[in-house]
C-alpha cells in the first residue's frame, strides 16, 4: 500500500498563542487517516491515528519502513499509562512518573483488548509522554498518536519542520512548525516489561540518571566483564615475590666475598682473589652459614605455580 499524496500539504504555525487553526487542521487531518508532522522535545514526528490501522500503515508507507518496526505510541499525560499497558513492575513506574513529560520511551506489555494495529509488536507497545505542550495539548484533543521520527528511513531524523518537508512531501497532510527542536537526541529505550528495566537504547537520557530511580536497571550497553581485570593474586607476607629474587638476598653477617668488578671495597684482612676464582678464602667463616642462610630462603620460595600474573 502506498501512501496518500495530497496535491497541496498545508503548514501551520505551532508557536505563539494563535494556535487554533493549527490544531483544528491537525486534528482533522488525523480524524481523516491522514497523516501530521509536529515537533516533539527531541525531534520531529509523523504521526498517525494509533487505532487506525491504514493511518499507521501510511505512516511506514511513507517512512519507507516495514511493519517489522512498529512505532511508539505518544500520549498526553502519565495517567494514560494503565490505559494502553498491562503488568507494569514499580520500577518501571517509577521511571515514568519522575521522567514523563521527557525523552523517555518504555516498552510495555500492551493491553490485551485495544483494538489497534502497530506491526510485528509480539504483545507490546511504546510509549512517551513528549515534553512539548503544544504537542500534549494537541494529542490530549486526538487521542494516542503513533509517532515516529521525521524522516525516510535510513536518513537522519528532521530538527525543523523544513527538514521533514523535504523527506516527506506530500504524503504528510498537515505539517506544524514549532520551530527548529534544540534537542536533537532520540529519547532512551527502556524494556519495562519485566520486573528489571532494561535500556535497549541511550539516548538523551543516561543510565545514570536512570540508575538514580531504578538502580538495578541493566543496560545492553554494560560492558561485558574483562577477566584480564580481576585482582591479582598476592603473594603470602613470608613469600619472597619470586624464586630467583628470593635467592639473591644474603644474610647482614654473611662474609662471602663479593664478585671482582662488584664496587664495594674488601675487608682489610681479605685476601685479594683473581676474579675467576668464587671460592672463600681461609679466613672466611664456613660456607656452612652462608648455605643454611640461603637454604631459609629458598624454604620460603612460592610455589612458580602461584606466582602473580604479569
Amino acid at each position: 500500500m502506498s501512501g496518500t499524496i495530497h496535491s497541496v500539504s498545508e503548514r501551520f504555525d505551532f508557536t505563539g498563542d494563535e494556535l487554533a487553526p493549527a490544531y483544528r487542521a491537525a486534528v482533522d487531518a488525523i480524524e481523516a487517516g491522514d497523516l501530521v508532522v509536529m515537533p516533539t522535545d527531541t525531534v520531529y514526528g509523523i504521526a498517525a491515528d494509533a487505532f487506525k490501522a491504514d493511518a499507521v500503515q501510511r505512516l511506514m508507507d511513507a517512512k519507507g519502513r516495514g511493519r517489522d518496526m512498529p512505532p511508539p505510541v505518544l500520549i498526553s499525560v502519565v495517567e494514560s499509562l494503565d490505559a494502553l499497558a498491562t503488568d507494569v513492575p514499580d520500577a518501571g513506574r517509577k521511571l515514568c512518573e519522575e521522567f514523563w513529560p521527557g525523552p523517555l520511551t518504555v516498552i510495555c506489555h500492551a493491553q490485551s483488548s485495544l483494538m489497534w494495529d502497530l506491526g510485528e509488536t509480539q504483545g507490546t507497545v511504546a510509549l512517551r509522554v513528549p515534553d512539548h505542550e503544544n504537542t500534549r495539548e494537541l494529542l490530549s484533543r486526538t487521542g494516542p498518536l503513533a509517532v515516529s521520527a521525521a524522516n525516510t528511513s535510513g536518513k537522519p531524523a528532521a530538527l525543523d519542520v523544513y527538514e521533514a518537508e523535504e523527506q516527506l512531501g506530500e504524503s504528510v497532510a498537515v505539517y506544524l512548525d514549532g520551530d527548529r527542536v534544540s534537542g536533537g537526541q532520540p529519547s532512551t529505550i527502556v524494556d519495562i516489561t519485566g520486573e528489571t528495566p532494561r535500556v535497549l537504547r541511550v539516548g538523551a537520557l543516561s543510565l545514570d540518571q536512570l540508575r538514580a530511580v531504578a538502580p538495578d536497571l541493566t543496560s545492553d550497553d554494560d560492558p561485558a566483564p574483562d577477566p584480564t581485570d580481576a585482582p591479582e593474586p598476592k603473594p603470602t607476607e613470608d613469600a619472597e615475590p619470586t624464586p630467583t629474587d628470593a635467592a639473591e638476598p644474603k644474610p647482614a653477617d654473611a662474609a662471602e666475598p663479593k664478585p671482582a668488578d662488584a664496587a664495594e671495597p674488601k675487608p682489610a684482612d681479605a685476601e685479594p682473589k683473581p676474579a675467576e676464582d668464587a671460592e672463600p678464602t681461609h679466613e672466611v667463616k664456613p660456607t656452612e652459614e652462608p648455605a643454611e642462610a640461603s637454604n631459609k630462603g629458598e624454604n620460603n620460595k612460592p610455589d612458580p605455580d602461584v606466582r602473580p600474573a604479569d
